[in-house]
């Protein structure tokens, strides 16, 4: 936590699926909330997710992340149809929360209706943030962001592959793994002006997100096994059933890793330069 605040991420969403989030019990997922509310200290939001197929468990997790002080939270809702995906959604709303963000998921198609995450937007206040995770994502960012005269709050997820498309959409925000220093960076420079410099950044790290997206469970595999190389978990272990990564993948994930920590490092050193200028 302490090296993403200062990188300078906006909040954190804990726990989300590259938490490995539905191989955690109920116990884990609170006391994961639980620790990060402890380091985050305020500095920033923290959106405890209640990812959960089964409603009774969504509320049960909702009611204690509220008993932990966390105002923010994020629904994942199982879509089976408009109707049974509304009543879950509405009595899930009854928990007392200051920002409630929707999980807009699908592996294939353009997943939540339009029409429907409008309906939660007009009449449920707490209701401003969606979490766009559709494949392709691009035209759904534009889409929504009009039909919400830009008022949701509009960020991308694992479609994070395209931030550089989400950014010229007008995407709020991205909720990637890892690679803290170099995702806050594309999003400066961008926002500065500097779209050439965000790109060329974004570039680099192209072959990290070919290999490390190809697969969710890859993706897991791939970050854990950064996230311990760069002394955040003590160990890279993760949770069965799993795809399995062999020594083949292990040797490509630590020639990528090398690369993401030397352009993190580059980064960081440039940052104490102008600190040192100013």
């Amino acid at each position: 936590m302490g090296e993403a605040l200062k990188a300078g991420v906006a909040g954190f969403l804990v726990p989300a699926m590259a938490s490995e989030v539905y191989k955690l019990s109920e116990s884990e997922r609170i006391k994961m909330v639980e620790v990060v509310l402890e380091g985050v200290q305020n500095k920033v939001p923290v959106i405890a997710g209640a990812g959960e197929t089964d409603l009774t468990k969504s509320r049960r997790l909702l009611k204690s992340y509220s008993d932990l002080g966390c105002r923010n939270v994020l629904f994942q809702i199982p879509y089976e149809n408009d109707d049974q995906f509304k009543a879950h959604f509405m009595q899930l709303c009854e928990i007392d929360a200051d920002m409630i963000m929707l999980q807009d998921w699908s592996a294939s198609g353009y997943g939540l209706p339009d029409e429907l995450i409008c309906e939660f937007f007009n009449n449920v206040p707490a209701f401003r943030c969606l979490k766009v995770e559709t494949v392709p994502a691009g035209i759904k960012y534009s889409r929504i962001l009009s039909l919400t005269d830009g008022r949701l709050n509009v960020s991308g997820g694992w479609a994070v592959t395209q931030m550089i498309e989400g950014l010229a959409r007008g995407v709020h925000a991205f909720m990637p793994t890892g690679m803290h220093w170099i995702y806050t960076e594309i999003y400066r420079l961008w926002m500065e002006g500097k779209g050439e410099e965000a790109t060329k950044l974004f570039q680099n790290i192209l072959p990290v997100l070919a290999f490390s997206n190809q697969h969710l469970d890859i993706s897991i595999h791939f970050f854990k096994r950064l996230l311990n190389r760069q002394g955040t978990y003590p160990t890279d272990m993760v949770r069965e059933p799993i795809l399995p990564f062999d020594n083949v993948h292990r040797q490509i994930a630590d020639q990528l890793i090398e690369r993401v920590i030397e352009i993190e490092n580059d980064i960081k050193c440039r940052h104490v330069d102008v600190k040192r200028r100013d």
